[in-house]
């Protein structure tokens, strides 16, 4: 080709080039205002719960309003675009790297398999589908603690004659987190054994960089492993065992082949003592005691729980002042609903039934996932279920034993509010209770007895299911 041949195809071929430019910006250009006034990424999107419809084989659907469609090989953007204006819907995403592939954003509300069953009948459409979520397969974990078999709360499967299922969701709660020794639960009882060859590594020990207890009244304590109220000391030693089991229930060690296991494996346990050998209190010792846990929190200390396994059906206002104020410092107060077979809307017990906001009133089930002979209830006043009949736990002496009550239940929502903070450190109170009041496994047993209708499930609360 000669150089005058030469010049007018070269300029013809760079005016292609540049109008083909130009086409695939306006392109660009267009999806963006779409997506910009029209819609929203897709990881931004509120999650709408799926009715009964909305369910399939292969999950949930993760968004009412979306789905995918590929269109047969031929079909030009021009009739994409006809075809999905005409059924009142619009393209929110083009995945460019499948030919024919699309996002559609319904406009009109209705079901998604309705809308996908439409697209199913065009002879333009190579297939369409809904868009599910997809999870982690968290695969249970199993600790090598030799009594693990008989922890039936933790994992049901049917022994001594209970019903498979009825359990906390513990195993599958451990794939996503088994616990955090950031985390301090403070188990206001009797005190806890805090030598127990299950319990040591769990048990909080003031950090070098926090000062010891000084208290205006009762002067400095040296608070190395919690509170002992009785004594104004640092000694909370248990000599009832009540604490004990309580403590074993939120934090034995799992995992070291030995015992059983706690809901967590590791976490920090504060001994705060302000009962005696008998298994007696005081409304004065039990307020002081949460006033040391306060003092601590404001000093530094992670301490975000307190577990309460007992009560009374007479109303201190001074106790209820007290566990407000850890309300206010960000402490969640898990608390035993009681054992009196009571409706506590009609005959209150406290300190579960004080109306304070970070106040959680427990319930109690036996291994078949009834309602506790004992138990107390009350459709406003009795928030969840866990739990509470013949469990195993620590005892003085490096003991083991069974208990039941809801004084058991009650350190099974505080060990599950352990895991979900290991995971979520800086979750506000209000937060963490209602996360916990939504974690839960509705029972017909309970509808009517108590305020979520369930049981605590772990594994939920985690995010594992």
């Amino acid at each position: 080709m000669n150089r005058n041949n030469f010049l007018p195809h070269l300029a013809v071929a760079l005016v292609l080039i540049l109008i083909a430019a130009f086409a695939g910006q306006i392109r660009q250009w267009q999806k963006l205002w779409r997506t910009h006034h029209h819609g929203r990424p897709w990881a931004s999107r509120p999650h709408v719960a799926p009715g009964p419809a909305a369910q399939g084989a292969g999950g949930r659907h993760s968004s009412a309003g979306e789905f995918l469609v590929r269109f047969k090989a031929g079909t030009s953007e021009a009739s994409i675009q006809s075809i999905v204006s005409r059924l009142h819907d619009r393209v929110e995403d083009e995945i460019e790297s499948v030919s024919g592939l699309e996002v559609i954003e319904d406009e009109d509300g209705k079901d998604v398999d309705t809308v996908v069953a439409e697209y199913l009948e065009l002879p333009e459409v190579e297939y369409a589908e809904a868009i599910f979520k997809i999870q982690l397969e968290a695969k249970p974990v199993v600790p090598n603690d030799p009594r693990f078999g008989e922890q039936w709360a933790l994992a049901n499967d049917g022994q001594r004659g209970g019903k498979e299922g009825a359990d906390i969701s513990a195993m599958r709660a451990w794939a996503v987190t088994k616990g955090s020794d950031k985390v301090v639960v403070a188990v206001l009882d009797s005190g806890v054994d805090y030598t127990h060859r299950d319990l040591a590594s769990n048990i909080w020990t003031r950090p070098a960089n926090i000062s010891e207890y000084q208290d205006r009244d009762l002067g400095d304590i040296d608070d190395v492993h919690g509170f002992n109220a009785i004594d104004d000391t640092g000694d909370p030693m248990d000599d009832n065992g009540h604490g004990t089991h309580c403590a074993g229930i939120i934090g034995a060690e799992g995992g070291n082949g030995d015992g059983i296991a706690g809901v967590n494996w590791t976490v920090q346990i504060m001994p705060l003592k302000f009962m005696d050998a008998s298994g007696s209190g005081t409304t004065k010792d039990a307020i002081e005691a949460i006033n040391y846990v306060i003092n601590r929190r404001k000093a530094g200390v992670n301490v975000r729980i307190i577990s309460a396994s007992w009560g009374s059906t007479q109303k201190s206002r001074a106790l209820e002042d007290a566990i407000r104020k850890a309300y206010d410092a960000g402490i969640l107060f898990v608390a035993a609903s009681g054992n009196s077979s009571t409706d506590t809307d009609q005959n209150p017990h406290y300190p579960s039934s004080y109306n304070v906001g970070n106040i959680i009133s427990v319930a109690a089930l036996d291994r078949n996932d009834r309602l506790a002979s004992f138990s107390n209830y009350g459709p406003k006043s009795v928030h969840i279920a866990a739990p509470g009949v013949e469990i195993l736990s620590t005892w003085l002496d490096n003991e083991f034993k069974e208990a039941s009550g809801t004084s058991m239940a009650t350190p099974m929502v505080a060990g599950v509010a352990a895991l979900v903070l290991s995971k979520n450190p800086d979750m506000s109170v209000d937060d963490l209770r209602k996360l916990l009041l939504n974690s839960v496994d509705k029972l017909q047993v309970l509808k009517g007895k108590t305020v979520t209708g369930g049981r605590i499930n772990a594994a939920k609360a985690v995010g594992a299911e």
